[in-house]
């Protein structure tokens, strides 16, 4: 059974309209990475050059956020979700 990711409405123009991706268990590092290999838009919308996650995207494993648990080191297994949310500003 996959990790299921999510795809927001806001990032699906670069996932050919995909609300849900299908990746192998493992870390939420490589389960981005796997989304990143098959969607390379995806790359400078979510991470810094650095490789770290641009701070205005929030990241959930299973309803939990990533920053209170192990970050990209939070170990995800078959059936597991992540949810993808960028922070949305206004003014």
């Amino acid at each position: 059974m996959p990790v299921k990711i999510r795809i927001p409405a806001a990032l699906r123009a670069l996932t050919d309209q995909v609300e849900r991706v299908d990746v192998a268990p493992g870390t939420v590092g490589s389960a981005l990475a796997e989304l990143r290999v098959r969607y390379p838009g995806l790359q400078e919308r979510l991470f810094e050059e650095s490789g770290a996650l641009r701070r205005f995207v929030n990241v959930y494993a299973n309803e939990e956020d990533i920053r209170f648990l192990e970050r990209l080191a939070t170990p995800l297994r078959d059936g597991d979700e992540l949810s993808i949310i960028p922070a949305i500003a206004g003014g």
